[in-house]
Formats: C-alpha cells, sequence, structure tokens
C-alpha cells in the first residue's frame, strides 16, 4: 500500500483544483459545478500527462521513480495546487536525464494546447470592465488566440471558458518548471545538453529572475508617470512584478533543500534559512497587499526597507554571494547525440514560447 499517500493527496488535489475553478460564484450552484469541473478536468489532465511523462520514462530507463505526490493547496494557489513531484534514485546518463526532464512538459503540451486552443474557441464575448485580474498570454496562447479566439471590438473582451483557464494554468506551470536551473525540469534538460557548465548559467538565470523584477517594476513605474499618474499606482506595480521576487525566493529555498538532500554538499550553518526566506517574502507579500488598499508613503517604506534587507541577507549569506545551491546532481559524462539535442533545445525553446512577462496584471 505504498500508493495510499500518492492517491490520497491526488484526490485532495483534484477537489482543491475543483473548489478553485468553481470561484468566482456562489458555491455549489449548478453553474459553478460546472465551471469547477471542466477547470479542474483540464488542469488535472495536464499535470498527470506531465508527472506520468516523468514516471514512465524514469522506469524506461531502469529509474527508481515513486510515483508522484500531488501537492494540494486550496485558497493559497490561485490553481488550487502546487503541481506535484516524484522521488527518483540518481540519474546515470545525460540521456536519460534529457529524456526524464524532457518527456513531463512536453507530455503536459501535448493536452494543453489543443485543450487552450479548444476553450478559447468556446469563450465568451463581453463588454470590457473595469477592475479585476488579466491573465498574461505567451507567445503560444497568442498564436491560439489569433487563430481560435471569437472576434472582438472596440470595448470588448473575451472571458476565458474554463477549459481555457485550466490549460492556461497548465502551460503556466510549465513555464515555471522550464526554468533551466537546479534541478527543476528544464535545470534537467540544460544540464543534459552543456554539462557541468550549467551549474554557472543555473546562478546567473536565477540573478536574471531578481534582475526581471526590477525591470518589470521599472517599467509600470515609467509607464505611469509618462500618462500623468505619478506614483498614485506604485501598488499595482509593485504586485504585477512580486511574482519574479517571490519566484526568486522561492527557488532559493527550494536550491536549498535540495542541497540538504546531497550528502556530499558541504552545509553552511550561517546560511540564509528556509524559514527566513519564507518570513520575508510573506512580510513583502503583507505589505504590498496593505500598500495597494491604503496607498500610504510609510507602507512603501516599510516594504522597502523589507525588500532591502532581503537582499542584503542574500548578498552576506545567501544567493546573491557564491554558492552551489543551484548546482545538479553530476551524472554521467556521455555526451548526448544529434537526436537528443535536438530534443533539448526543443524542450528549452519552449520556455520561450511560454514565457509571460506579467502572467497576472491588475
Amino acid at each position: 500500500m505504498k500508493w495510499r499517500l500518492n492517491l490520497v493527496l491526488f484526490l485532495t488535489t483534484i477537489v482543491s483544483v475543483f473548489v478553485a475553478g468553481e470561484y468566482p460564484g456562489p458555491y455549489l450552484a449548478r453553474d459553478g459545478l460546472v465551471r469547477g469541473a471542466q477547470f479542474a478536468g483540464a488542469l488535472m489532465l495536464i499535470l498527470v500527462a506531465h508527472e506520468l511523462g516523468h514516471f514512465f520514462t524514469a522506469r524506461f530507463h531502469h529509474v527508481d521513480a515513486s510515483l508522484p505526490f500531488f501537492i494540494p493547496l486550496p485558497y493559497v494557489s490561485p490553481f488550487g495546487t502546487m503541481g506535484a513531484v516524484i522521488r527518483m534514485d540518481r540519474i546515470p546518463t545525460r540521456r536519460a536525464l534529457l529524456d526524464i526532464g524532457a518527456s513531463g512538459p512536453l507530455a503536459g503540451l501535448v493536452f494543453a494546447i489543443p485543450l487552450y486552443a479548444w476553450g478559447v474557441a468556446h469563450s465568451q464575448v463581453i463588454t470590457m470592465g473595469d477592475g479585476g485580474i488579466e491573465l498574461g498570454s505567451s507567445l503560444i496562447q497568442r498564436a491560439c488566440d489569433h487563430l481560435f479566439a471569437p472576434h472582438i471590438g472596440p470595448g470588448q473582451d473575451v472571458v476565458l471558458h474554463p477549459v481555457a483557464s485550466g490549460a492556461w494554468a497548465g502551460m503556466f506551470v510549465t513555464m515555471l518548471n522550464l526554468l533551466p536551473l537546479s534541478q527543476l525540469d528544464g535545470g534537467h534538460v540544460a544540464y543534459a545538453l552543456f554539462g557541468t557548465k550549467q551549474d554557472r548559467y543555473a546562478r546567473l538565470i536565477h540573478r536574471a529572475v531578481l534582475v526581471f523584477f526590477f525591470v518589470s517594476l521599472g517599467s509600470y513605474v515609467v509607464r505611469d508617470l509618462r500618462v500623468g499618474f505619478g506614483l498614485v499606482r506604485f501598488g499595482r506595480s509593485v504586485e504585477n512584478s512580486m511574482m519574479w521576487l517571490i519566484l526568486f525566493e522561492l527557488l532559493a529555498i527550494l536550491g536549498t533543500l535540495a542541497s540538504k538532500s546531497l550528502p556530499h554538499r558541504e552545509h553552511d550553518a550561517n546560511a540564509v534559512g528556509t524559514r527566513t526566506r519564507i518570513f520575508a517574502i510573506a512580510s513583502l507579500v503583507a505589505l504590498a497587499m496593505i500598500g495597494e488598499e491604503y496607498n500610504r508613503p510609510i507602507i512603501w517604506a516599510a516594504w522597502a526597507v523589507v525588500l532591502v534587507i532581503t537582499l542584503a541577507m542574500e548578498r552576506r549569506a545567501g544567493v546573491l554571494r557564491p554558492h552551489d545551491l543551484l548546482d545538479h546532481p553530476p551524472t554521467g559524462a556521455a555526451p548526448l547525440g544529434p537526436g537528443r539535442k535536438a530534443v533539448a533545445w526543443l524542450t528549452l525553446a519552449m520556455f520561450v514560447l511560454l514565457f509571460m512577462p506579467t502572467p497576472f496584471e491588475l
């Protein structure tokens, strides 16, 4: 009965995703139940395909792998889940590493792209209103919108069908997984392609995520200044960019946890800890939400102080100093053949095609 926990987490995740898809609207109303089922069906199909792609490919290469552990996250995650993880033994060759790393996202996208296209074709055109959250779009999604979305006129907008929303969530999760660093799927693929050089690239990419936060925030502030808003909408600018700052810290947490599981790594007792990073993230998010609501200079001053302290800690004892937290576990040195190199580049190109500069915009 080793699979009992996997089954419980899977069923719990279905319920959690269903509830996320049912919102907004009265719970247990007929329309809400249909909406929740459509959203959950699309997203769970993508996630299951993704994880089974990893699982069966690992078994094909005789790498011992667990069944996926799905992670329900009701109300905290807008999708009701943080995806899933699979425990597996050390992967012996770069060929196996590529196959296992690439199979998950590619299998998920086999379902995500047509589901999004179908959902967009069945989406509703409404008169554009104020407020709400606008979902970002990638190059793949823009192509699907161009080919399948209903025509919209001036003052109109499209409300995504729940199937399209679920597929959007699946592609967003896939985009994050394809970041080429550490032990994410993109990190597996990049390490299989570049070998130990990927450890250096991973640190640069991680820092680029932080730089992108400041670039995004600056672009919003400059735009508001140009149109005469001044700093009135600074809180909105922060919230539209915060995902990249949160992602920077979450990746540091994941790298720290992964590093502790590897016996050959030395651990610095003075390094920034997981609890410290979680507290910093929670403080920044809470202050940003309060600042967006009340827009008081003292709140934004406090937010800036917490941000400076967080970055100073990372510079002194964290991921803004030389470190190996994002290094990939070593594997066989035999290089990939031409066919697998093509698959690796295709998989990394999917990250570019799925990339959304602003996934959520107020």
